[in-house]
């Protein structure tokens, strides 16, 4: 058995790492024992999984369907794993968390507190930043992931769903008008998040699957949303988005809400993502419950 699970080991890491070398330095053993455990796994199943050259590794159409059976049998175990260890594994280091800007200020700074009340053995390091980091070749242990998540062999679990909103403030909305329709928004000024597949660039989508396109114009394009939302308070325009990035201008008054005649995009949730087919350490496993019992008391501003 210890085998068996051994091949499936080198199977997953060797394609999620980029090869048989990389998969035998992550488990410690030689590159020729991995090519072993991975012959002796093709064998015992009766297939190719992937085709081999001395640059890289290709999957086969049987290994694709393998690879997602197997990512998921390590996940189920590690969690067994974990769970049985949970309560003699010490909550304690240096945890490494990536969020992006404008939802780690508002949504994960006023909850670290608490966090680091709970678990004082245990330093937080916070990275934020909009750009989807690597959490394997940059060393974070837990990145939180706002929209649709891209296919991948992270480890997933949901935290919150996500809403759409469009604002703008008080002042411009006097001068230039309340838009009812999509269609008047070509009479607005509309600021962009470049990042987002929804409101940056030249077109704003609409409809919950993001089917209607929409031409707007504008005299401000951001990679972060904080800046869009200053300058849409300040009357620059107005902005589309994630309801989180400007729930405190909303609860405050500094920016209105703007009801149009069609649904606004499904912007998806709220995921914190760890690395695939490995036992979670104690410090990551209780970050992630943190969350998820956090992250619903937040959901009015999300």
């Amino acid at each position: 058995m210890a085998d068996r699970l051994k091949g499936i080991e080198v199977f997953t890491r060797a394609m999620n790492e980029g090869g048989l070398s990389a998969a035998s330095r992550s488990l410690g053993i030689s590159p020729a024992m991995a090519a072993k455990h991975m012959d002796a796994l093709e064998a015992r199943l009766g297939v190719t999984l992937v085709h081999r050259t001395t640059r890289k590794l290709s999957l086969t159409e049987a290994g694709r369907r393998f690879l997602d059976e197997a990512t998921r049998l390590l996940a189920e175990l590690s969690d067994a794993e974990a769970e049985a260890s949970a309560s003699t594994m010490a909550v304690e280091g240096l945890l490494r968390v990536a969020v992006p800007v404008s939802f780690g200020t508002i949504n994960i700074a006023p909850i670290l507190p608490a966090f680091s009340a709970r678990y004082p053995l245990l330093t937080v390091e916070l990275g934020s930043s909009d750009r989807l980091v690597d959490l394997m070749e940059e060393g974070w242990d837990v990145a939180i992931r706002a929209g649709r998540l891209r296919d991948s062999l992270l480890i997933a679990r949901k935290l919150a769903s996500l809403t759409a909103v469009v604002c703008a403030s008080p002042d411009y909305l006097k001068k230039r008008g309340v838009p009812r329709t999509i269609a008047d928004l070509k009479h607005h000024v509309c600021v962009g998040y470049t990042l987002s597949a929804t409101g940056g660039g030249k077109v704003w989508r609409f409809g919950t699957k993001g089917d209607i396109d929409v031409p707007v114009q504008g005299v401000l394009y951001a990679d972060n949303g904080d800046t869009l939302v200053a300058a849409a308070v300040a009357g620059q325009g107005l902005v589309y988005g994630p309801t989180f990035i400007a729930a405190p201008a909303l609860e405050d008054g500094r920016l209105e809400r703007v009801e149009l005649e069609v649904p606004l995009v499904d912007m998806g949730a709220v995921y914190a993502v760890t690395h695939p087919n490995r036992r979670p350490a104690a410090k990551t496993r209780a970050w992630i419950e943190y969350l998820v019992e956090e992250m619903p008391k937040q959901q009015h501003c999300l």
